[in-house]
């Protein structure tokens, strides 16, 4: 396996249970995130997200199949494990420590204490005010937050985060977007990003993987996959014979006064072309791009991440 990849699994399954109880919860699984990127993992409730994350971790292990990080088995590799960090399942500290107490316990622990990266993270994270207060007065967007320097401690080359938005308010949510494109554009990390916020794994990710039921059914950078998908309306007279004329060719809905044609952007000049040789009147041409969240709806037969 190739050390231009950060994370590769090949025909990865893992089964719970026996018998009738069996739970086959992630089926086959192949999936590589090149170093470098900023890669989103989604899926519904149940889809084998958590259980994925937890195998790349070494916390469970494979059924079947392969799992590399930065081209070395996961499993027993304990020295390989140092180069990742990972707020995952939420952050969990000691409540009656302060924050900057925690920090300095979980970095002496792993072996990479130095005052001067706690302090540099604690800002990073907008954290330095509040580093020395108990963390059960901390909201669970300010434990977020803490979570996102503990996952930094040891300086990891590889950064999984589950959920790290949850209990952010807007503006809280915006600096962690801006913190994770600044770990892999400044800081030349690569991230592996579990989220249900569509919107924010848009505009964060280089590559997006959709994981159902266990299986992967969509995965491709993110940019192309948007651009792909995308519906072209026509405000047009006769609609009748604009429709006669464009169903050869694509799949033409009606809806009121616009026809919906699903093609790519790129075939907005043969069809307008196509329309105008056969004295169709245009009035209005509009290029509907597809959010990440109707993709995803679609891939995965319209269940919520």
């Amino acid at each position: 396996m190739s050390q231009t990849f950060a994370i590769q699994l090949e025909n990865v399954s893992k089964t719970f249970g026996r018998r009738k109880k069996r739970v086959q919860a992630v089926r086959e699984l192949d999936l590589s995130v090149e170093v470098g990127q900023v890669f989103g993992f989604l899926g519904p409730n149940g889809a084998g997200k958590s259980t994925t994350i937890r195998m790349m971790m070494d916390f469970i292990r494979p059924s079947a199949g392969t799992i590399q990080l930065f081209g070395s088995p996961v499993q027993g590799n304990y020295v390989l494990m140092r180069r990742v960090g990972a707020l995952v399942e939420g952050a969990a500290f000691y409540n009656f420590l302060t924050g900057r107490k925690n920090l300095e316990i979980l970095a002496r622990t792993r072996g990479c204490y130095d005052p001067k990266r706690i302090e540099s993270l604690l800002d990073q994270v907008s954290m330095t005010n509040r580093a020395d207060r108990r963390v059960q007065g901390y909201s669970t967007g300010m434990k977020q937050r803490l979570g996102l320097a503990a996952a930094l401690l040891n300086d990891p080359d590889l950064v999984i985060l589950d959920e790290p938005t949850n209990g952010l308010d807007p503006a809280g949510i915006q600096d962690v977007r801006n913190f994770i494109r600044d770990l892999a554009k400044k800081q030349e990390k690569t991230v592996f990003l579990s989220s249900h916020l569509l919107s924010e794994v848009e505009q964060v990710c280089d590559q997006v993987g959709i994981i159902n039921q266990g299986r992967l059914v969509q995965t491709g950078n993110v940019a192309e996959l948007l651009a792909s998908q995308t519906v072209i309306r026509l405000a047009v007279t006769p609609q009748a014979r604009a429709m006669g004329l464009l169903l050869p060719n694509w799949t033409v809905i009606e809806d009121g006064r616009w026809l919906e044609v699903a093609a790519e952007r790129d075939a907005v000049p043969a069809i307008v072309q196509q329309l105008v040789a056969a004295d169709v009147q245009i009035f209005e041409v509009v290029v509907q791009q597809q959010s990440l969240e109707e993709l995803f709806l679609a891939a995965t037969g319209g269940t919520d991440a």
